[in-house]
C-alpha cells in the first residue's frame, strides 16, 4: 500500500519538478545590440515573457530542451532551440530584419531618424546581415553585388571609376556617419578607405540630395553608419583567403562598454599580389595586369554619455594603401578625426554640433625614391550645426555647415597652393497632417569663395499610403561646385596630353524627378509563408553645366591639349524594380533590375559607360540545425548588358557566386565562396571589363570571442 502511494505521488509531482527547469537567453539584432521588449514564447505552449532593458529573459519549462518562438517588430519571427543545465547559460538569440516590416530607422534621406517605411524619399537600406552575406571587404564590393545600375571600372593608373545611374563618382556623395571624405583620384574618392568591418548598415539615396548635403550630391548619397553595441565587451577576429591574387584579409573589432563610456576599435589589413589577366600576345586589351599591394585601415570611436541628455563622440582614423606597379609604387595615406556632441535640450528639441578634419596624401616612389616633395595633399576642415524640433507629429530641421578645403600639388602652376571656403544654411519641414500622408520640403543656399555663383537648391517630397501600398513622388535639385583641381591644376595625363584648369567654371546642376510605388505584405502558408516587399521606381534627371573637358588649341604659353569646361544637355532616365521575399522556413529571394537611358550629350568617358540593362539577384536558405550549429547557403549574381559607347568594349556578361556559411558552436562562423561560378573571362580586357581571370574561391573564418564565453 505504501509503495503504491509513493509511486502515485511521484507520478503526480513529476510535471511540477520538471517545470522548475530554468532557461535564460538574450535577444539581439544582427549587430549584437539588445532588442528590448521582444516576445519570447514556448512553442506550442502558453508561457510568454518579454525581454528586459538588456534584451534578456528567463522562463521555466519542462525538460532540458526548449523550443522558443521569438518575435519583435521589424524582424522575422524566429524559432530557437536552447538547452538548460545546473547553471543555466545565457543563450544569444540573434534576429534578422523583416524585409516587409521596414521598421528600421534611417537618417540619410531626411537627416532625422525616421522609419524606412515612412521616408518619402526612395532609400535603399543594406543591413549588417546583407554585408555578411556578401562577405564584402569595402563599399565597392558591397554595392557591386547589391545594386544594379551601378558599375565600378578602372581609370588611369588602375584607380577605381564609378558610374551610378549615369552619374560619375564625383556626382555621388560618400559619407561615413554623415561626414565627407577628403581626396580624390580620377574624380572618385578612394573606395578602399571605406572598409565594412565595423559598419552596421549602409543607406543609399538615389537622386539629387543637395538640399540637405550640398555639393557632390548631384546623383545620390551613400552613407556608411558604424555599428554600436551596449554589450560590456565584444570582440571579433576574422580572416579570409582569396585564391585570385593570393589575397589575404585580416580584421579585428573590439567594443567595450563601461558605465558612461563606450569604445570601438577596428583594424583591417589586406594584401594581394599582381595578377596577369592576358597572355603575352594580346595587343587589344587595355588592361594586362591587375596590380596588387596592401592596405591598412585603423579606426577608433569613443563615446561618452556625459549626462542623460548629452552624448559626446570622438573619432580618429589612419589609412595607408600601397599600390604596386611594374616600375613604381603609389602610396595613399589618410589621417582623419572628429568631435561630435548631441544635446537633447528637451525631448522635442535636439541640437547637434560637430567638427571633422581629413587629410589625404598621395606619393609616388620609383626605385624607393619619392618623385616629388608634395605630390598631392588635400586637407579639409568641416563644421556642422544641426537643430531638430518636433511640433507634435511634425518636425522642423535647420542647419549650417562650414568647410575649408586646401589642396597642394606639384601640378599647380609654379607649385602654388589653393584653398576654398564654403558656407551654407538649410531648413526642412517634415509635415505629417494625416497618418497616411507625409510631405517634406527643404531649401538650401551654398556660398563658395572661389566662385561667383551661389547655389540655391530645393527638394519637395511626398508620400501617401493606401491598402498596403506606398506612393512616393519627389523633385530634388542637385549641384556640384568645381573643385580646386578642375579650376587650377595643369595635369599631364601620362604623357598623352595636358589638361588645364579653368577658374571660370560654373557649378554643375541637376533636376531630379522621382516616382515610386511600393507594396509590402505577407504570404500565409504553413511551409512557404513569409514577408515580401515589391518596389518600382522611375526617375528622370536633367543634368546641366556638367563639368567636362574640351580640346584646347594651345597658345603662346601653353601647348595644345584639353581644358575643363561646362556643357549642358545630359538627360538621364531610368527605372528600378526590386523584389524581396523571406519565408518562415528560411528561404529567401532578392531580385533587382535597372533600366537606364542617357540622352543628349552622353557621358563622354573612355573609362566608364552606362549600360542600359543590369540585374542583381540572390537565392538563399538559412537553417538552425540545433542550438550550436546553423547553416547559410546562397547563390547570387549580377548581369550587365553591353555598354552604350563609341569605344570598343566587351559584350554583355553575368557573374555568379556561391556562398556557404556554417555557424559552429558559439560565435564561430566559417565561410566558403566560389566566385565567378561559371568561369567567365572577357575576350578583351577594357577599362570596364570584369576584373577576373575566371573561377576563383575564398575561405574565411570569423570568431566572436565574447559569444564563446556566454
Amino acid at each position: 500500500m505504501i509503495r503504491t502511494l509513493f509511486l502515485t505521488i511521484s507520478i503526480l509531482l513529476t510535471p511540477l519538478l520538471s517545470a522548475a527547469v530554468t532557461f535564460k537567453g538574450r535577444v539581439v539584432d544582427e549587430t549584437g545590440s539588445p532588442l528590448i521588449g521582444a516576445t519570447v514564447k514556448i512553442k506550442d505552449g502558453t508561457l510568454t515573457v518579454l525581454t528586459d532593458n538588456n534584451g534578456e529573459f528567463s522562463l521555466h519549462s519542462a525538460g532540458n530542451v526548449a523550443t522558443l518562438s521569438v518575435s519583435y517588430i521589424g524582424y522575422v519571427t524566429e524559432t530557437f532551440i536552447i538547452r538548460s543545465g545546473d547553471k543555466p547559460r545565457i543563450a544569444e538569440l540573434r534576429m534578422k530584419p523583416d524585409v516587409s516590416a521596414l521598421g528600421e530607422v534611417v537618417v540619410t534621406a531626411t537627416r532625422t531618424p525616421k522609419a524606412l517605411k515612412d521616408v518619402p524619399v526612395v532609400t535603399r537600406l543594406i543591413s549588417a546581415e546583407d554585408i555578411r552575406k556578401t562577405d564584402a571587404t569595402n563599399i565597392q564590393d558591397l554595392l557591386t553585388e547589391e545594386l544594379p545600375g551601378l558599375e565600378f571600372g578602372f581609370a588611369m593608373s588602375q584607380e577605381t571609376s564609378l558610374n551610378m545611374n549615369g552619374f560619375g563618382g564625383n556626382a555621388i556623395l560618400f559619407l561615413v556617419d554623415g561626414e565627407r571624405l577628403a581626396g580624390e583620384t580620377m574624380d572618385n574618392v578612394d573606395f578602399n578607405r571605406l572598409n565594412l568591418d565595423n559598419i552596421g548598415k549602409v543607406e543609399v539615396v538615389k537622386g539629387a540630395s543637395s538640399a540637405l548635403y550640398g555639393a557632390n550630391a548631384v546623383g545620390g548619397v551613400v552613407n556608411l553608419i558604424t555599428r554600436e553595441s551596449n554589450d560590456p565587451w565584444r570582440v571579433n577576429l576574422n580572416s579570409r583567403y582569396r585564391s585570385m591574387g593570393d589575397e589575404w584579409r585580416h580584421g579585428a573589432d573590439l567594443n567595450v562598454h563601461y558605465g558612461k563610456w563606450s569604445s570601438n576599435t577596428n583594424l583591417q589589413y589586406t594584401t594581394s599580389h599582381t595578377v596577369r589577366v592576358t597572355d603575352l600576345f594580346d595587343t587589344e586589351s587595355k588592361i594586362q595586369n591587375i596590380f596588387g599591394g596592401n592596405t591598412l585601415n585603423i579606426k577608433e570611436k569613443l563615446t561618452l554619455q556625459a549626462a542623460d541628455n548629452l552624448r559626446l563622440t570622438a573619432r580618429g582614423g589612419y589609412f595607408n594603401r600601397v599600390s604596386t606597379r611594374i616600375n613604381y609604387d603609389d602610396h595613399y595615406i589618410d589621417y582623419n578625426g572628429g568631435l561630435r556632441g548631441v544635446w537633447d535640450i528637451r525631448p522635442d528639441r535636439i541640437l547637434e554640433l560637430s567638427y571633422s578634419y581629413d587629410r589625404y596624401d598621395k606619393e609616388r616612389y620609383i626605385g624607393g625614391t619619392r618623385t616629388h616633395d608634395h605630390d598631392y595633399s588635400n586637407r579639409q576642415h568641416t563644421g556642422h550645426l544641426l537643430f531638430t524640433g518636433y511640433l507634435g507629429p511634425h518636425a522642423l530641421t535647420a542647419g549650417a555647415d562650414f568647410m575649408h578645403d586646401f589642396l597642394s600639388t606639384y601640378q599647380f602652376v609654379d607649385d602654388e597652393t589653393h584653398s576654398q571656403t564654403s558656407l551654407d544654411a538649410f531648413i526642412q519641414f517634415d509635415y505629417n497632417p494625416l497618418e497616411w500622408l507625409n510631405i517634406v520640403a527643404s531649401v538650401r543656399d551654398d556660398y563658395y569663395s572661389e566662385s561667383d555663383n551661389n547655389a540655391l537648391t530645393a527638394r519637395l517630397a511626398s508620400m501617401f499610403k493606401f491598402s498596403g501600398f506606398s506612393v512616393r513622388a519627389s523633385y530634388a535639385g542637385g549641384f556640384r561646385a568645381p573643385t580646386l583641381k578642375e579650376m587650377y591644376m595643369n595635369f599631364d595625363m601620362a604623357g598623352i596630353q595636358m589638361i588645364y584648369g579653368n577658374p571660370d567654371l560654373k557649378p554643375e546642376k541637376s533636376h531630379n524627378f522621382n516616382l515610386a510605388l511600393e507594396h509590402n505584405g505577407r504570404i500565409n502558408h504553413n511551409t512557404l509563408g513569409g514577408a515580401y516587399s515589391l518596389t518600382a521606381a522611375g526617375y528622370h534627371n536633367l543634368y546641366d553645366s556638367r563639368i567636362t573637358t574640351t580640346d584646347y588649341p594651345g597658345d603662346g604659353t601653353r601647348e595644345e591639349g584639353a581644358v575643363y569646361c561646362n556643357e549642358d544637355g545630359v538627360r538621364v532616365t531610368g527605372l528600378d524594380i526590386s523584389a524581396r521575399f523571406r519565408s518562415q522556413c528560411g528561404l529567401g529571394l532578392m531580385l533587382n533590375y535597372n533600366y537606364l537611358h542617357v540622352g543628349g550629350h552622353t557621358v563622354d568617358s573612355q573609362f566608364s559607360q552606362p549600360r542600359p540593362h543590369s540585374m542583381t539577384w540572390r537565392l538563399d536558405y538559412e537553417k538552425k540545425i540545433c542550438s550550436v550549429y546553423d547553416i547559410y547557403a546562397g547563390i547570387s549574381g549580377r548581369y550587365l548588358s553591353k555598354p552604350v559607347s563609341k569605344y570598343e568594349t566587351d559584350s554583355a556578361y553575368s557573374l555568379w557566386k556561391f556562398t556557404f556559411r556554417q555557424g559552429i558552436w558559439h560565435g564561430i562562423n566559417v565561410n566558403f565562396i566560389i566566385d565567378n561560378l561559371f568561369d567567365y573571362r572577357p575576350k578583351v580586357y577594357y577599362w570596364n571589363s570584369a576584373p577576373t581571370t575566371g573561377r576563383n574561391w575564398s575561405v574565411g573564418i570569423s570568431l566572436d570571442i565574447d559569444s564563446m564565453f556566454k
